[in-house]
């Protein structure tokens, strides 16, 4: 699989509870949705274009590596917390230049991690700041269907911080149910907004950085944060940090397992697991 010829997004807001932890609520208060649960906009964290203007051309950097997160240079930019997500590996079909259908075909642990830029314009910005930037994990899981009932019902999220000798948990341990929006709902809303989603408030136009993109035959969708533990919504990432965010089967494993795991470094084949060491 070639990752670099994947568009990238991501999902805002599909956690009850993240936005506000995050102090991105406000960002959206104009974005009218049809319900209270219903996730706020999609944001690109990666577009593979080279006809990108101006504005967009820090979403051609690729910014994924299964290792290291790139601390940011910039001046007011060193408040990075992890974001602990599930993404979605997706083969993408299109109609009349529209996306037609997305199949999931691999989920895995994913860290979208963020700086939080209180004076963004948009959410894409607090996303792609220089290469290795994001986090996902290199252990694949196959999905044969995300349908209710599926395998990848069975799994959680978990995150974890380590500093120095210093283990804390990150990240509420979390059931990939508990996502507000899942299933062939999420799908269908990530459709619609990849067709019609406008250059409007936090939100990029999606439909025009397809195009700028060529249509791309797959995705990597990262479907939301989770909300943190009291530790994480208030301690940010330093250089020489580990980052780990762990997706792992609930009726197989234990969140003690998970711990266990997490503190010697060493995870079970069928668990996918990223780990990645602040730089």
């Amino acid at each position: 699989m070639d990752f670099k010829k994947m568009i990238g997004f991501g999902v805002a807001g599909n956690f009850a509870g993240h936005l506000e932890q995050a102090g991105e609520a406000a960002d959206f208060i104009s974005v009218q949705t049809e319900e209270a649960i219903q996730p706020k906009a999609i944001f690109p964290f990666y577009i593979p274009s080279t006809t990108l203007n101006l504005e967009h051309q820090f979403l051609s950097t690729y910014p994924i590596s299964n290792q290291y997160i790139s601390f940011p240079n910039e001046i007011g930019a060193d408040n990075l917390q992890i974001e602990p997500e599930i993404a979605l590996i997706c083969d993408i079909e299109y109609s009349n230049k529209k996306v037609a259908k997305l199949t999931p075909r691999f989920f895995a642990a994913y860290n979208d991690c963020s700086i939080r830029r209180p004076n963004a314009k948009k959410i894409s910005e607090k996303k792609n700041w220089a290469p290795k930037s994001k986090g996902l994990s290199s252990n694949l899981l196959a999905i044969t269907s995300f349908e209710p009932g599926s395998e990848i019902d069975q799994f959680h999220i978990a995150c974890f911080h380590k500093r120095g000798e210093q283990f804390n948990e990150y990240g509420i341990d979390s059931p990939a149910l508990g996502y507000s929006y899942f299933h062939k709902k999420l799908l269908d809303w990530i459709i619609d907004k990849m067709n019609t989603q406008p250059d409007q408030g936090p939100m990029n136009n999606i439909p025009e950085l397809i195009e700028k993109a060529n249509y791309p035959k797959q995705a990597i969708i990262a479907i939301g944060a989770t909300r943190y533990t009291d530790f994480g919504e208030h301690h940010f990432l330093q250089v020489g940090d580990t980052s780990i965010v762990v997706v792992y089967n609930a009726q197989k494993y234990t969140h003690t397992d998970i711990v266990a795991m997490a503190k010697e470094g060493d995870f079970a084949e069928d668990i996918s697991a990223l780990v990645q060491t602040v730089i």
